[in-house]
């Protein structure tokens, strides 16, 4: 039992990352007035990428083609080791707080490395905004979750997801604040309005996209993949970790099937709540950015306020 378990907690991100990402893409449509490609259709992008030859610059050394690998390498060891549907995986390897913002921080930089490694105009300046929202995002992000872990009196995730689970409903107010600032660091960390537009073909705007611009078949595949991991990452540490009702306590059939429904659903409300949002709102300029940043971070330490 506790092997099909893992099994499922390594594979479920991966597995379900392009879905809630053609979900999104999906319910952005309708409030177009278009009917949009189906949810599926990221399953076919990344599959017909896979079949695709790559064209690679001369220019490019070792860190360009590693690059992609190892980005999804991280993005499948995070998801592995954050409460998606059972805390039986406490004892995991990246379960601690700080150890998942360094090692996204990680993939970042040799995503910005990559971007700039290929000797691409785009790539360059892709890769410095990337690293200047990144630099901007980490003290709200940080911060978010670290006011779950003064709670918690643990920076493992699983006990955060505990104690949050039986706190009760007049201490919430910190957690609401937290979870605000969160969801503003999801957006600039996940490539979304008003951060970033993900379906851009200007250049002038790309962040993330100028960054994998000379990337092509295969690894552009992975870093597509990486990507909506990444996207079902953030959207599950804010399911799971500020809202941890549901999560099973147990390695019963019963409560794990209840667990996996309750997931989907919470998910879904937050895709519903990107979709929304990006319908509403535009793109912010590129200067205005560290205005909502520093909100985030201001957010974050209101909670930490009223804990302390």
């Amino acid at each position: 039992m506790i092997i099909t378990l893992w099994i499922i907690q390594l594979t479920l991100i991966p597995a379900f990352s392009p879905l809630f990402l053609g979900i999104v893409r999906k319910i952005k449509a309708k409030f177009q007035n278009r009917t949009g490609a189906s949810i599926f259709q990221p399953y076919r992008d990344i599959g017909k990428l896979f079949r695709k030859d790559e064209v690679i610059s001369e220019d490019a050394s070792w860190i360009f083609r590693f690059a992609p690998y190892l980005i999804f390498a991280v993005t499948i060891s995070i998801g592995g080791s954050i409460p998606l549907f059972t805390t039986t995986f406490a004892d995991t390897l990246f379960n601690d707080w700080l150890v998942v913002v360094y090692l996204l921080a990680f993939s970042t930089f040799f995503l910005a490395l990559a971007g700039m490694d290929a000797g691409s105009a785009f790539g360059g300046f892709g890769s410095s905004r990337e690293m200047t929202l990144a630099a901007l995002t980490e003290g709200g992000l940080l911060f978010s979750v670290l006011v779950l872990a003064f709670l918690a009196h643990s920076t493992n995730l699983f006990t955060i997801a505990d104690t949050l689970s039986s706190l009760p409903l007049f201490s919430f107010a910190p957690v609401l604040f937290a979870f605000a600032a969160f969801l503003i660091a999801l957006l600039a960390e996940t490539g979304r309005f008003p951060f970033d537009n993900p379906s851009t073909h200007l250049e002038l705007t790309m962040i993330h996209e100028a960054m994998v611009l000379e990337y092509s078949g295969k690894r552009l595949a992975l870093l597509e993949w990486s990507a909506a991991n990444k996207f079902l990452i953030f959207l599950s540490l804010g399911a799971n970790i500020f809202f941890p009702w549901g999560i099973a306590f147990t390695t019963d059939l019963a409560d794990i099937f209840l667990a996996l429904i309750l997931f989907f659903a919470k998910v879904g409300i937050l895709c519903l709540f990107v979709a929304v949002l990006e319908s509403s709102i535009a793109k912010l300029r590129f200067f205005r950015l560290p205005d909502l940043l520093f909100t985030s971070f201001i957010l974050s330490i209101i909670a930490i306020g009223l804990i302390l």
